[in-house]
């Protein structure tokens, strides 16, 4: 067998070697060597950290789709993204910049520009902008103005402010995930939030806290994954709790109108309510707004 694995073609072996090293290549592949727990680790290792960067890569994308299919970002937290993003940002500034293997942090690059995107649907799409053109483009003005400005901040940062801003990242998953929780347990429904985004996040982190390990030591990393485990583990058994407790916003339309309706009868129509029929209440007022003599009534007789 070992003659085999030996003489593979030098594109499946130039592969192997670029991904776990000549060393473990050499002692799993070409020798068989199973028992070597060092290579099986970093091995794995290097497998989940592949598997979670093409992960994240459509990871947000089922979020995307309920939000651009419903035309709607009901249930979804502005301050929870735009905090969320800027986890992601320093993550992958922080991680670039100490070379650690896009392995162990490929991931934050897709879902930053997938959070990108979500963040600015938000904004559109938020009901109490919907006839606020101006203001609406407003926000995504200031919106795009904060992603310049992140963006070169944490490209021109020296090392000693980015490590600073990567142990910030701890309260700032924390900040970022309690908006989306606390919207939930006011609202009892989840809204438009993704399962599957949420679902995925959550192996995402299992599998990060494992390959930061394994690869990277770095216990500000680990810090970072493992308080966002806890936080989103806490919106997987929101969305549980809440499954199928969703509210129709348009429903909420309509009961809106009908109550600004009712609101301008009584404000500039008061003959047309039932209020308006009481004991004292001045004589309607004629076609031409005047009140014509001898057609003044008594309420008694309008009712």
């Amino acid at each position: 067998m070992t003659s085999f694995t030996r003489n593979l073609p030098w594109f499946i072996r130039d592969t192997g070697t670029s991904i776990i090293g000549t060393e473990c290549y050499t002692s799993l592949v070409e020798n068989l060597d199973v028992q070597n727990v060092e290579c099986l680790k970093y091995s794995l290792s290097k497998a989940l950290g592949i598997g979670i960067v093409v992960g994240g890569s459509v990871m947000k994308l089922p979020q995307l789709m309920l939000i651009l299919r419903g035309r709607s970002a009901r249930g979804l937290s502005l301050s929870a993204y735009v905090l969320e993003t800027l986890a992601y940002g320093i993550n992958l500034s922080y991680s670039f910049r100490n070379m650690f293997p896009f392995s162990t942090y490929g991931e934050n690059l897709f879902l930053t520009i997938q959070n990108i995107l979500i963040t600015f649907l938000i904004i559109f799409y938020t009901p109490s902008l919907r006839l606020a053109r101006r203001r609406r483009n407003a926000q995504l003005s200031y919106a795009f103005l904060g992603l310049l400005s992140g963006v070169l901040t944490l490209y021109y940062s020296s090392m000693p402010i980015l490590a600073f801003l990567q142990l910030s990242t701890l309260p700032l998953s924390l900040t970022s995930k309690v908006p989306q929780i606390r919207q939930n347990y006011r609202s009892q429904s989840t809204g438009q939030l993704s399962a599957f985004a949420v679902g995925s996040q959550i192996v995402g982190c299992l599998a990060r806290l494992f390959t930061t390990a394994t690869e990277v030591g770095d216990w500000l990393v680990s810090a970072g994954f493992a308080l966002a485990l806890a936080l989103n583990g806490v919106l997987g058994v929101q969305l549980w709790m809440y499954w199928g407790k969703d509210v129709d916003e348009r429903n909420d339309d309509h009961e809106l109108d009908g109550a600004k309706g009712k609101a301008f009868t009584a404000s500039y129509a008061p003959w047309q309510t039932q209020s308006f029929y009481r004991v004292g209440t001045p004589p309607l007022p004629s076609s031409g707004g005047n009140i014509r003599r001898g057609t003044r009534k008594s309420a008694a007789d309008l009712v």
